[in-house]
């Protein structure tokens, strides 16, 4: 069962823990371009950005972030030379099989989204593997965001209820809002309250269309494996200063927020 109490933690730079995000998604952005400007293969900034998952994680478990989502690999992604794609399955592979025990260890639970079967068998294999290790006991959920793209998120969740209509288990004028989120593929975790991109792009590029529409973002010049832990609370700290409307006034909202 997850322990998702915020209570005890410490927040960032004295931060009150209400007052930072519950759910962090990152578009990890800029490995490429980190290894060229160190005349290095492509794939050696993929592995250095590993490096800055395991930091960030840790900040997440330290300031009671209880869901990080991060874009891996998108549904585009496909189109990229075949020695890079390659190479990063093999990096997935990998990362699967060395990190399983840490993160049972460290009570992060695996959670993989998007469309999982153009994997190779192997590597479905250890997601499952992986996702079954660590779904007991756990304080945050690391969701990876693998062959997925918004677009066929949402796709999906219509083609869910369509059969489902079709079925007669469900009336079409019964689908609204929350009957397509319960269908897609983050169902049961909260809208993610700040998207990070690295690397100075200022766009979502196809992640998390329709759970993003309220979500706070932080875009940054940093290239991926150089976030680390102190950007990634400075990350969290501008969130917290931010006055977040749904809609209202700030003055609703102030008039909202206890004393």
């Amino acid at each position: 069962m997850a322990n998702t109490s915020l209570q005890g933690k410490s927040g960032v730079q004295g931060v009150p823990p209400e007052k930072l995000p519950r759910h962090v998604a990152i578009i990890l952005d800029g490995n490429n371009r980190w290894a060229k400007m160190k005349r290095l293969p492509g794939l050696a900034g993929h592995r250095a950005g590993v490096d800055r998952v395991r930091e960030v994680v840790e900040v997440c478990t330290d300031q009671g972030v209880e869901v990080l989502t991060l874009f891996a690999f998108s549904s585009e992604n496909w189109n990229r030379p075949i020695i890079e794609v390659n190479g990063l399955m093999g990096l997935f592979l990998n990362v699967l099989k060395r990190e399983a025990k840490r993160l049972k260890r460290n009570r992060i639970r695996l959670k993989v989204i998007g469309d999982v079967t153009r994997f190779s068998p192997e590597i479905q294999k250890h997601i499952q593997e992986v996702e079954a290790l660590t779904s007991g006991d756990y304080a945050v959920t690391l969701v990876i965001a693998a062959n997925y793209g918004g677009m066929w998120d949402i796709a999906s969740a219509a083609r869910q209820l369509a059969e489902k209509v079709a079925r007669g288990e469900l009336e079409s004028e019964s689908i609204d809002a929350s009957a397509i989120e319960q269908h897609l593929s983050t169902s049961g975790l909260p809208a993610p309250d700040l998207l990070i991109r690295t690397s100075g792009e200022q766009r979502i590029s196809n992640f998390l269309l329709w759970q993003c529409a309220y979500s706070e973002f932080y875009f940054t010049e940093t290239l991926w494996p150089d976030f680390g832990r102190d950007e990634f609370q400075q990350a969290l700290l501008t969130y917290a200063r931010r006055q977040r409307r749904f809609g209202k006034t700030s003055e609703q909202v102030e008039a909202e927020t206890p004393c």
